[in-house]
């Protein structure tokens, strides 16, 4: 599923490609991917041109010329993809953006999980469905004061697009790790300095994976993705992969809130210890 990291990717090769280019016409393949009425859609964005690209955890709008913007999420498996020709149209392009200049963008939809529609005020639409400030935009202090009122465990509650947005099951292990915390916490646990260890291992893993625009195979070996991406693991042999690249115990996998967890039983105690 496409992550904060993906997405930031996404916003920015949208904006290198697409800004300020007038539109010609749409074509959609599935209307089901609509969450605004087909002919609405097509009238509201014919003629205009994107201005702006904005992300909020897993979404992206786009700001148009006439004051709206279009709405992306990727569900599962979405991409896009700025093309010119029809034989370099790829597979599952289920949306398509004919631009005056000749090009086109396709929405890429394997799987037809994927979302796009009109909104007209990003502020209120995060506020209806419920979504938290950007993972990257969180301080510290509002992290650690919504932490504190969770009763809950600390995995499952930073997986909550409520609490924080952007971040997903991967990415959750991963901070988890880089800050020492083990994935069954309870949130309303966490000591302030470990609230101050993750904000800054939420920011480290995040720019981490947006430099590498979520290459795995390029993160850091002391990164435990690599636990996950055995295949696009820089260790050499299958077993050092699985284990922890600070003590070299073996990594623990377990269901946590439902979702497959990695972690070191070790480095990741159940119990806060002193950091330093």
């Amino acid at each position: 599923m496409p992550e904060l990291p993906e997405v930031e990717t996404y916003r920015r090769y949208f904006e290198a490609t697409c800004l300020f280019q007038p539109l010609a016409d749409i074509q959609v393949e599935d209307t089901k991917l609509l969450t605004t009425d087909y002919d609405v859609l097509v009238a509201a964005l014919r003629g205009r041109q994107f201005i702006a690209t904005q992300r909020v955890g897993k979404n992206l709008f786009v700001e148009t010329d006439g004051g709206f913007f279009v709405h992306f999420h990727f569900g599962m498996t979405g991409d896009l993809a700025y093309y010119q020709y029809d034989q370099e149209q790829p597979r599952f392009a289920r949306i398509i953006f004919y631009f005056q200049n000749g090009y086109r963008l396709a929405f890429i939809c394997p799987r037809k999980f994927e979302r796009i529609g009109l909104v007209d005020d990003v502020k209120a639409y995060l506020l209806k469905k419920r979504i938290a400030a950007d993972a990257l935009a969180i301080t510290p202090e509002e992290l650690g004061q919504t932490l504190a009122r969770k009763k809950a465990l600390i995995k499952p509650v930073l997986l909550d697009q409520s609490v924080v947005a952007g971040i997903g099951n991967w990415i959750v292990d991963e901070v988890l790790f880089q800050a020492r915390i083990h994935p069954e916490r309870l949130a309303s646990s966490l000591t302030s300095l470990e609230v101050q260890a993750l904000h800054g291992a939420i920011q480290k893993v995040l720019l981490t994976a947006i430099q590498y625009e979520a290459n795995y195979a390029l993160f850091p070996q002391d990164f435990i993705i690599h636990a996950r991406e055995w295949a696009l693991s820089p260790y050499p042999d299958q077993g050092q992969h699985l284990l922890c690249p600070r003590c070299q115990q073996m990594l623990q996998i377990k269901r946590v809130g439902g979702r497959t967890t990695y972690f070191c039983p070790v480095d990741q105690p159940p119990v806060p210890v002193a950091l330093g």
